[in-house]
């Protein structure tokens, strides 16, 4: 006979804790930026930019945030860990690059270059995450920096395009212009995105307060 007692609904929610909320608040403002960057490409309504780019401070807002109620609670764990980075994944990785082929960095090489700066976010985040567990077994504490510039850095990247969204320059009036390379379209103003990817992979070491 069995004596296994059922599973109590909603147990993962259970174990929430208030900073793992605002975590979850950070993505919910990348996600609302990446509808809102879809719904200017589908209405031309160049407000729908502006929603994006403020959704994504917004989550930066919830990033530091989780990070101050979990220190001041004491409470932390390695769930709220994965869960913040997957939520810096979708606000500072996904949705910057998003907001950029939606104002116009739309050509093969933009495309290429917006996705290696994902791949860098993610490669980032990885690499943090494995630091830190190695701290935790290791006993040494929290990690006392980061190597290579954090992930949320790249609300400096939304805030350009925020910028030349509000001065019209979007699609064929974007900063720079274009340039084609054997047939295919570079948007130079992308080039921002290939510097803050590879900043993140870097070997620099900030200290983390």
């Amino acid at each position: 006979m069995s004596t296994n007692d059922p599973k109590k609904p909603f147990q993962m929610i259970r174990e929430f804790t208030l900073a793992d909320w605002f975590t979850l608040g950070n993505a919910i403002c990348g996600t609302g930026a990446m509808f809102s960057i879809m719904t200017y490409l589908q209405t031309g309504l160049v407000t729908h930019v502006y929603y994006a780019c403020w959704l994504v401070l917004a989550a930066f807002i919830f990033d530091v945030l989780d990070g101050r109620i979990a220190r001041w609670r004491q409470k932390t764990s390695v769930l709220g860990r994965e869960l913040d980075s997957l939520a810096d994944v979708i606000s500072f990785g996904v949705a910057p690059a998003l907001i950029a082929y939606g104002c116009g960095m739309q050509g093969l090489y933009d495309r290429v270059i917006l996705t290696a700066f994902v791949a860098c976010g993610v490669s980032r985040l990885a690499r943090y995450n494995v630091t830190a567990e190695a701290f935790s077994q290791d006993g040494q504490g929290k990690v006392k920096y980061f190597e290579g510039t954090p992930i949320p850095t790249s609300l400096l990247l939304v805030g350009v395009l925020g910028l030349a969204a509000s001065q019209g320059a979007l699609h064929q009036a974007l900063w720079f212009g274009s340039v084609s390379i054997a047939g295919f379209t570079l948007h130079p103003l992308v080039l921002m995105f290939a510097v803050s990817g590879s900043l993140m992979v870097s070997r620099i070491r900030i200290p983390k307060f």
